[in-house]
């Protein structure tokens, strides 16, 4: 039984592609369109995952979408009643209502030689959100949470996973939402961009909790763990707020009132300098967003009395407010996919196709199986690892080669294949150690935002001055944002205060305060590091890598960042040769072949 799984006309389009309930492709479609966080209908990324499994698409048995304009549908009705001062905002939103019920015309249009003959699943959006979440983690059983801006009218949801079921307790619904609030203050701290909000999160260890009184009016938590939004403060609940979803980077209008204004000051411009005030107000936005977070777990954990979490929705992005989990709340296990945010949902609206459709006779959640995160045990097929996209062989990549050879001057540029494996791995660790940048691309691109070391830039993070070698030379974004390190499972416990599987780079630890010093590049203002946890047994090329590194220099870690400038990650050989000859890196590794600058 094939499912393909859709997250369509939104932020982040994706698709993935399950056969018996297994996942044998996932992709964004911004890594085929070169467009950050791509909205509309994801085409390329189904064309990718059809070709994965070779099948056409009439093969398909079901569809399934991360949206039901159905959910919810009293609760739209009683709003608009009450809210009809605005008929163009009802108009839009009915607007955007049919063209997501238009998915059999999209698939006419998109592969005009192949019928749809799958039947269409509309699941709800936070229910495929915490599908995304509980139906691929490593626990039998959790509570599972939901928080992101809105879908289908809610803007949170939570509830109770046991083996292949989600029993859902609560939500919160339109126009109350801490998406809502952390996207309209990061806003206000002057990043106007779909999806900056991680900006708001790297510039919070600057500053102090200064303006905490006047942000606590803002969000108001309730008895029952929720929460509400004082809406003077916002206009995206007038229909003031526009928006655009379809073909391209998605915008958003200013989410935030003039009342905020009045309460915190004038705006910051995008061109106008960073002030300790700025830093101030991020992290106190940061601590309210933890609060309401925090206060939400600490009402679930007595009523469920399980210690496993399981998080999605774009505020499981939050990795800061992740890391915190075990030190804050009674929760002893967190798992938190790749793809946290609306792209993970193509997965959790397959999944919940998937468990409504397969024969009744199928094993799959009475079998439990070890699984590598923790050495427990499961009743699914657990996602340890991201690694869904793309692949290329040697011989595509040696014809690109040959192709650009008047792009790799002899004179310039040294290339070399390596057959041996430790060999590559060990000549990259030394150039490494040497303070060299590396391009690194192999295997199977990444499932979500982050790069997990197959199409990563790698470099030595005990190097102090490499934050500004990459800033100003190949990334090319604000000083304050920190670099990821990439560390060998092993070795977790001898440099951070915590020991736990964090494999998609979702959860910030502390670094150990006598270990710090010696990574400074990988160490962030408060002495964090939005860690990954690298497995043998997942990516052995980028463990051996680490391992190379560790035995030159004794650190069992790599500085890692996307391989990207200004762009979303590189998905194809030619995209990251390309980025390699227009920035300053050292070297580029394309699966069996190194590509060095002369200097």
């Amino acid at each position: 039984m094939f499912i393909l799984g859709l997250n369509a006309y939104h932020g982040d389009s994706s698709a993935c592609l399950l056969q018996d309930g297994n996942i044998v492709a996932a992709a964004e479609e911004e890594r085929f369109r070169r467009i950050k966080h791509w909205a509309g209908f994801p085409s390329q990324a189904i064309e990718y995952c059809l070709s994965e499994a070779g099948i056409r698409l009439d093969q398909v048995d079901h569809v399934a979408v991360n949206s039901d304009p159905s959910a919810n549908f009293s609760r739209k009705v009683k709003y608009t009643l009450l809210n009809i001062h605005n008929p163009s905002f009802i108009l839009s939103r009915l607007a955007n209502r049919k063209k997501r019920d238009c998915l059999e015309a999209e698939f006419k249009r998109t592969f005009p030689n192949s019928d749809l003959t799958a039947k269409v699943h509309r699941i709800e959006h936070h229910l495929a959100h915490l599908a995304s979440c509980y139906l691929v983690a490593p626990f039998e059983e959790a509570v599972t949470v939901s928080i992101d801006g809105f879908g289908d009218f809610s803007s949170a949801a939570w509830g109770l996973g046991q083996k292949d079921k989600i029993n859902i307790h609560g939500h919160v619904h339109f126009p109350h939402s801490l998406g809502i609030f952390y996207q309209a203050l990061t806003q206000y701290i002057g990043f106007p961009h779909y999806g900056d909000e991680y900006k708001v999160m790297g510039l919070a260890p600057y500053g102090k909790p200064t303006v905490m009184d006047e942000i606590r009016q803002i969000v108001k938590l309730q008895d029952d763990g929720s929460f509400k939004l004082n809406t003077s403060f916002f206009q995206h609940h007038k229909g003031n707020v526009a928006y655009e979803w379809e073909g391209g980077i998605p915008k958003i209008g200013e989410l935030f009132s003039s009342e905020l204004e009045k309460l915190l000051g004038p705006k910051r411009k995008a061109d106008e300098p960073l002030e300790q005030y700025h830093m101030d107000i991020a992290h106190s936005v940061q601590a309210m967003y933890e609060e309401a977070f925090f206060h939400l777990l600490d009402t679930l954990h007595p009523k469920f009395g399980t210690d496993a979490l399981t998080l999605a929705g774009g505020c499981a992005m939050n990795s800061v407010a992740n890391g915190k989990v075990r030190r804050r709340s009674k929760f002893k296990n967190l798992y938190v996919q790749s793809a946290a945010g609306d792209a993970g949902g193509a997965i959790g609206s397959a999944l919940i196709a998937w468990n409504n459709e397969k024969p009744k006779d199928n094993p799959t959640h009475e079998i439990a199986t070890t699984c590598l995160m923790n050495g427990a045990k499961a009743y699914r097929n657990v996602m340890d690892h991201a690694y869904w996209g793309p692949r290329f062989s040697n011989t595509y990549i040696n014809k690109l080669l040959e192709d650009r050879s008047n792009d790799l001057d002899k004179n310039q540029f040294k290339i070399k294949q390596y057959k041996n494996d430790k060999t590559l791995c060990e000549k990259t660790a030394l150039a490494i150690s040497e303070g060299k940048v590396i391009g690194w691309f192999q295997g199977r691109l990444e499932w979500g935002p982050r790069a997990l070391g197959n199409r990563s830039i790698i470099c030595d993070p005990r190097r102090a001055d490499m934050k500004e070698i990459l800033n100003l030379k190949i990334k090319r974004r604000e000083s304050f944002r920190p670099f990821a390190p990439s560390i060998m499972k092993e070795h977790v416990s001898d440099w951070f205060e915590e020991d736990h599987d964090v494999p998609f780079m979702m959860q910030v630890f502390q670094i150990q305060e006598d270990k710090r010093e010696q990574i400074s590049a990988v160490c962030h203002a408060d002495g964090s590091g939005r860690l990954q946890t690298v497995y043998r047994d997942t990516n052995e090329r980028y463990w051996n890598l680490i391992n190379a590194f560790h035995k030159i220099t004794n650190v069992p870690m790599v500085l890692n960042t996307s391989f990207n400038e200004n762009e979303p990650v590189v998905c194809k050989p030619e995209e990251a040769l390309d980025c390699f000859l227009r920035t300053n890196m050292d070297l580029l590794v394309l699966e069996d072949t190194i590509i060095e600058r002369k200097r």
